[in-house]
């Protein structure tokens, strides 16, 4: 089926046949540029009215690191103490505050948010926030690095951590970037068939 795809067979594999939730890391850094270039390239990515509400924290002082560790569950916390680059994924609930620049063709777009229960913009925040997590997954294999997404952890542990509790950022995702290391990939488990997940009416 590649060949029915524009996008040659190389890119395919990189970006899915062949990438892997990595579970260890080698210690080469992960730099700067490479984190602006991921998100030079999946900052296009679709959310509601452009509201863009995926927050990164990136985690890479040793200080930082001892922060996150304890509040990952699990077998996930030795994988975030070794990895080169640990960002935290937070969908911010005061999107609406950058509407004037991210949704200008809608100028009354900010007002109208604010005056909404905290709690539908977080939802709406959470659900867009998931969608820029899938695309930076895919933006992270685009750069040749290995991205090991997270959810086993404590989300209001790291949101008191790190931001506080009036904060309006809420974690969803912890997730590990780098070089795969040894060891790096679990067996591929199956996928569903076409016909189990595609239905037409």
């Amino acid at each position: 089926m590649s060949e029915t795809l524009v996008l040659d067979k190389a890119a395919q594999d990189l970006l899915f046949r062949d990438a892997r939730t990595a579970n260890s890391f080698t210690d080469e850094p992960v730099t700067d540029e490479q984190v602006r270039a991921i998100h030079d390239l999946v900052k296009y990515g679709p959310t509601a009215m452009n509201n863009q509400p995926l927050r990164v924290t990136v985690v890479r002082s040793p200080e930082a690191r001892e922060r996150l560790v304890p509040h990952m569950a699990g077998n996930n916390a030795p994988k975030t103490s070794t990895a080169p680059l640990t960002l935290i994924l937070s969908a911010d609930g005061d999107f609406h505050e950058h509407f004037p620049k991210t949704f200008p063709v809608a100028p009354d777009a900010r007002d109208n948010f604010a005056g909404m229960p905290a709690e539908a913009r977080e939802a709406m925040a959470a659900q867009n926030t998931l969608l820029q997590i899938a695309y930076l997954i895919v933006g992270v294999r685009a750069a040749g690095l290995a991205a090991g997404p997270m959810t086993g952890f404590d989300a209001e542990g790291v949101r008191r951590e790190f931001f506080g509790e009036d904060s309006p950022l809420r974690p969803l995702v912890v997730m590990n970037i780098g070089n795969p290391g040894p060891d790096a990939w679990f067996d591929r488990l199956p996928r569903l068939d076409f016909e189990e997940t595609f239905t037409e009416i």
